[in-house]
């Protein structure tokens, strides 16, 4: 007997729940255990599902350790896509939404922290990895350029720029999920506020 489309729709359903509660389970154990705590057994057992079941997903541990890399910088980007799409229209605002988005929540927690230093570790090693990287760190730049341009930063200047708020907005980040107590989210964004009035202005 055949399955019904609706039965068919729930088992592709299930499917991405099943692969979805993989990667979550991966970052999770990233957190908390690094790396070298990440292994097929553990992230399975966090998931809920029996390890063979990891491999019907993915082609091995690497392979899902990647796929989480690439949840996570989605993540990301949806959150900064959103708050340039909640800010007021005028180019400065919406630079400056897109800046200090990354002193909030979702992308500012220790725990998301802790699994990018786990992401980090495995830059130089590992090629799939280091090409996730690189494609994060180029579109965050040049997404950077396209609000720079409309706020009308020169083409020679629209690079180095956003190398520098870039540069700026990781350091104050790092800082801010470092200790949360001791920088708070203001002082950050009010320090990247400065800094790009002082590139516009000047």
């Amino acid at each position: 007997m055949s399955l019904s489309p609706h039965r068919a729709a729930f088992t592709r359903e299930d499917a991405e729940t099943r692969r979805l509660a993989l990667i979550e389970a991966c970052a999770a154990c990233l957190a908390e255990q690094g790396v070298g705590g990440a292994s097929v057994r553990t992230i399975c057992a966090r998931a809920g599902v029996s390890p063979g079941l990891l491999r019907h997903y993915f082609d091995g541990i690497d392979a899902l350790v990647a796929a989480t890399y690439r949840h996570v910088t989605h993540t990301v980007n949806d959150a900064l896509a959103a708050a340039v799409a909640a800010a007021p229209p005028e180019p400065r605002a919406r630079l400056i939404a897109y800046t200090t988005a990354s002193f909030r929540a979702p992308i500012a927690d220790p725990a998301l922290l802790a699994t990018w230093i786990a992401f980090w570790s495995l830059v130089k090693a590992d090629p799939a990895i280091a090409a996730i990287h690189a494609e994060t760190y180029g579109g965050y730049r040049a997404a950077l350029e396209a609000l720079l341009a409309e706020c009308g930063v020169s083409a020679m200047e629209r690079h180095g720029a956003a190398i520098g708020l870039t540069a700026l907005v990781d350091g104050l980040w790092l800082e801010l999920t470092l200790d949360p107590a001791s920088f708070p989210a203001d002082q950050a964004s009010a320090l990247a506020v400065r800094w790009v009035d002082a590139l516009l202005g000047g």
